[in-house]
């Protein structure tokens, strides 16, 4: 799933500035994003003066070059060497027709090289270009600084949280989610608008346990498919004490979502579990799903398609894997602290150390030999990022909340996929979360990108989103 990402650049330049801070700010910038691994797509000298944008006709020429390489351009980037001409910045733009992220960055000016023949004044020009781009109603990101160099470790960051950003918005697009099963009776939280959805560009194909079950039914223990499931299951995932029976089950059924997620083009998937699969097929589905997950196609449990959306939008952004939690449990008396839980589905990239076992709960009522197939473990410590999207049919929009916290090492004796997080002013949180209606499952990953993923959601997808305890508040 990783992919090189291609920005466009677009080097402003404004007449009566000096056109060297236009040459050497076009190769700075190259420079700097070649290094840290990007492909670009920016007008050669021979193009216009210096590779820059300033004329009607230098416009033209880059709306042209960015539609040949519209199929491959993630983002694009305007440079600020001088102050810029503000009109051809964003005609550029809106004749590209692309609707991608923009970051604008400004170099800054020296104080010791202020005269005429090397005076910038980006400082000035990046916010005359900035008004432009709302005149035009082109949205556009920021750099962390109003003036920073290219070169700085400061536009480095600048450059990996835009990448984010961009990973978000593009894998959203024509997105196709799987929901295989019908949403359990008892969770009418997971309940959504595939309206909403569709009208955001996100498509959600069906697909019903009948249809599963009746496939699995027709495949032989010796397919292909099937076999390499097995193995692929033996080598993700310690499996002793597990039936051979229970373990050929599981790898059927993942031959079967994987063949079918193919098919449909789908790149993510929510599934029924609880109880029909362990009842009528006799496994339980999280060592498949926490194998897609773990291999960045998300998947979540319940039939929870805006949970999984919320998984794959964490990990675009960082390129690791999500899961799904419950917000499950109060942590002794500490406030800030709760235990995340799930029986679980959790990719092993979140364990400390993992195991394959039965389903605690459920074989209470299906029996323990109906049950095999969950990830058991204790979630590692580390950084935390959560997100939360809701479909709001009452709004017509979409809307949910971001943060960052830590999973913490606290001791913790419990069954399934467990950990302890700790999120500052977490009750306000979950006061925020129980007001507004929000599903008592959110998605976390390893990570600290809420900001990238607010950016994304608020200023490119038009949703609405609260960021707890945002930093730059």
């Amino acid at each position: 799933m990783k992919k090189q990402l291609t920005f466009g650049v677009i080097v402003g330049s404004r007449g009566f500035f000096p056109h060297h801070l236009a040459k050497e700010g076009r190769d700075e910038i190259i420079k700097v994003l070649g290094t840290a691994g990007y492909k670009i797509v920016v007008l050669s000298p021979e193009q216009t003066q210096h590779g820059a944008v300033q004329t009607p006709d230098d416009a033209r020429h880059c709306a042209e070059l960015f539609k040949k390489h519209r199929e491959e351009i993630d983002g694009i980037i305007v440079t600020l060497p001088n102050f810029g001409e503000e009109r051809a910045i964003v005609d550029a733009i809106r004749l590209s027709t692309l609707k991608v992220p923009v970051l604008v960055q400004a170099t800054p000016d020296r104080a010791d090289t202020m005269k005429i023949a090397n005076r910038r004044d980006s400082f000035c020009g990046k916010m005359s270009a900035c008004n432009n781009l709302m005149q035009y109603g082109i949205p556009y990101s920021l750099t962390a600084l109003h003036t920073v160099s290219p070169s700085s470790d400061a536009f480095k960051k600048d450059l990996a949280w835009f990448a984010a950003v961009c990973r978000v918005v593009n894998g959203f697009k024509n997105l196709r989610i799987g929901a295989i099963g019908a949403r359990p009776a008892a969770f009418n939280t997971v309940r959504y608008s595939e309206k909403l959805l569709e009208r955001n560009g996100i498509s959600v194909d069906t697909l019903d346990l009948s249809e599963v079950l009746g496939r699995i039914a027709k495949l032989k223990d010796t397919d292909d498919a099937a076999q390499a499931k097995l193995v692929a299951i033996k080598s993700y995932v310690a499996t002793s004490g597990i039936p051979d029976a229970a373990l050929l089950k599981m790898a059927k059924l993942g031959a079967i979502i994987d063949g079918w997620m193919k098919e449909t083009y789908c790149t993510i998937s929510a599934i029924q579990c609880w109880t029909s699969l362990e009842e009528y097929f006799g496994v339980v589905p999280c060592t498949v799903m926490s194998m897609m997950s773990e291999n960045l196609f998300s998947s979540a449990c319940e039939v929870d398609v805006v949970g999984v959306l919320s998984m794959y939008g964490l990990a675009l952004a960082s390129e690791t894997p999500s899961a799904l939690l419950d917000w499950n449990n109060n942590y002794g008396e500490d406030p800030d602290k709760a235990v995340c839980f799930h029986c679980s589905n959790l990719p092993k990239h979140f364990f400390a150390d993992v195991r394959m076992d039965f389903q605690e709960i459920i074989a209470g009522t299906v029996g323990k030999e109906n049950t095999f197939g969950t990830c058991v473990g204790r979630v590692k410590a580390g950084a935390m990022s959560y997100l939360r999207f809701s479909t709001d049919d009452f709004t017509g929009k979409i809307r949910g909340y971001v943060g960052e916290g830590e999973f913490t090492n606290d001791p913790l004796e419990t069954f399934g996929g467990a950990g302890v997080v700790k999120i500052p002013k977490m009750q306000k949180l979950l006061r925020y979360i129980c007001e507004r209606g929000f599903e008592h499952h959110v998605a976390a990953n390893f990570s600290t990108i809420a900001s990238p993923v607010y950016e994304a959601a608020t200023r490119y997808l038009g949703w609405d989103m609260h960021y707890h305890e945002d930093p730059n508040a």
